[in-house]
């Protein structure tokens, strides 16, 4: 089959109209595909946004169960004095309380400045801060119960935790004397455990 002059003339028109529809339909799928991938893009965004609000709603509720488990017990604490200000006060009310109860024969006390205090031992605490203050106290002894009955006692007056660092025991001079008269003296130094909470960010300046 031969094609003349005449023929190709009359197939100009449809062969150029086949070349139209042909790059309109090129450039309608390649459009089509751009904003298929923009349109999978934007989902996946929107997926992964649903995903972090779920998240962060499952952790609110979690840490609004743990508040409302652990509220009664961190406001014992409070209480304690052993979350906020150390109250020195306090302490040494107590000692002359246990004093004057069980009728020793005085006790004196020296109290350090407080320091931030990591401990040897593991110890998580989140991001509160813990601090102590080193307490020296020296008594007389009519004998070494009166010892124990004061390490007893302070734990009982709502006070905070502490560790006794050492405790050392002589006997007084002229020991004996007298029943009711201090055979030994007692020095001991204790830490004071207190703890601060977390800095608070994104309040009113």
């Amino acid at each position: 089959m031969t094609f003349n002059a005449h023929d190709l003339r009359k197939l100009q028109l449809p062969l150029i109209t086949l070349g139209v529809v042909l790059i309109l339909a090129t450039l309608l799928y390649s459009t089509t595909e751009t904003r298929k991938t923009r349109l999978e893009q934007l989902l996946k965004v929107q997926q992964s946004a649903l995903l972090q609000a779920q998240q962060r709603y499952q952790s609110s509720g979690q840490e609004r169960d743990n508040i409302l488990k652990y509220l009664p017990a961190y406001e014992q604490l409070i209480r304690r004095g052993f979350v906020g200000e150390e109250q020195r006060v306090d302490w040494i009310d107590d000692l002359r309380n246990i004093n004057l109860r069980y009728k020793l024969f005085g006790i004196s006390y020296d109290i350090a400045a407080q320091e931030d205090y990591k401990p040897a031992f593991p110890l998580e605490i989140g991001n509160f801060g813990l601090h102590r203050s080193v307490m020296k106290i020296s008594f007389p002894l009519l004998h070494e119960n009166d010892l124990f009955t004061l390490l007893h006692e302070l734990p009982k007056q709502n006070n905070p935790p502490f560790m006794v660092r050492d405790c050392i025991i002589e006997r007084l001079p002229g020991g004996g004397r007298g029943k009711f008269l201090p055979n030994l003296n007692a020095t001991c130094e204790i830490d004071w455990l207190t703890i601060t909470e977390p800095p608070r960010h994104g309040g009113p300046t």
